[in-house]
């Protein structure tokens, strides 16, 4: 099957449309982050770096690490975004940009996400690493495509969903974060939990200016919905279309946040370079 240029979309240098980069810079292992300023910091940690593009909001480094080669590339802010990187990597991957083909053998890429979130419990301090059991996703991409999911993760959807108030108009979904990854970046600094995907910062995680939202009682249920064995940990706006598009293409799916507010407590931090630059180095010594 040959995929026509309305499909597979590529610039005028043959390089995929949005990202802006070839097959050929592409490590296996690639760190995602929403900010382009953060390719820098991760990147300032390689031994060495190969490679530097910027295309719109997608900034790419590619270097190495501790004798591992690893991509750094920015995603933008939204599921949306991240619906274009997952298919545009997986289209760097595993299909011959030249050919309009599918490549013959599969290539397997580590997605990791290192960003930022808000906490959801209480007890949970400002700046701690936040690693994603699962993402809880209140935006829509996974509904636009076949995603595989196991029935634990059904179940869990289920009853986190019956325990909120969300307007009718939300189908929320769950996906698993890829366990061998986060057995990877787990340890005593880690708190594990379901992260919350919502489609926006402000209404969609129950925040409220100016404009009324639906949602204004939000959180308070999110902090407070009971599982077994586990608690909703987070809210943040990426990790449930990386972990659903990532599934279904094949790729091992992981996210660690830095906690830099404390929506229970009302707490905000006032500055967290150090503290993220801490985080990237402790995901870069762990992959």
């Amino acid at each position: 099957m040959k995929y026509p240029a309305t499909e597979l979309v590529l610039n005028a240098k043959g390089q995929v449309y949005h990202l802006g980069i070839s097959p050929d810079v592409l490590a296996n292992t690639v760190i995602l982050v929403g900010d382009q300023d953060r390719v820098t910091m991760v990147s300032d940690l390689f031994d060495t770096v190969e490679h530097r593009s910027r295309h719109r909001e997608f900034v790419c480094h590619t270097g190495m690490f501790n004798g591992k080669r690893i991509s750094a590339i920015s995603t933008g802010i939204g599921t949306d975004n991240i619906d274009i990187s997952v298919n545009e990597l997986d289209a760097l991957a595993n299909i011959d940009l030249i050919q309009r083909e599918n490549l013959p053998t599969f290539r397997q890429l580590t997605l990791i996400r290192i960003g930022t979130c808000g906490i959801l419990q209480e007890e949970v301090p400002i700046h701690s690493y936040i690693l994603s059991s699962h993402a809880f996703g209140l935006d829509n991409i996974a509904h636009f495509y076949e995603v595989p999911q196991t029935e634990v993760e059904l179940s869990l959807k289920e009853a986190i969903e019956s325990q909120l108030t969300l307007p009718e108009a939300i189908h929320p979904y769950l996906i698993g974060a890829s366990q061998e990854l986060n057995d990877r970046l787990r340890s005593e600094l880690t708190f594990d939990g379901v992260t919350v995907s919502s489609s926006g910062f402000y209404g969609p995680q129950g925040r409220q200016l100016r404009l009324k939202a639906k949602t204004a009682l939000l959180n308070e249920q999110l902090t407070d919905v009971k599982l077994e064995g586990l608690k909703v940990m987070n809210f943040e706006m990426e990790s449930s279309a990386l972990f659903a598009l990532g599934r279904s293409l094949g790729h091992q799916c992981a996210t660690i946040c830095l906690g830099i507010g404390n929506r229970p407590k009302l707490e905000f931090s006032k500055g967290y370079n150090e503290e993220m630059t801490a985080l990237i180095r402790y995901v870069l010594d762990r992959i």
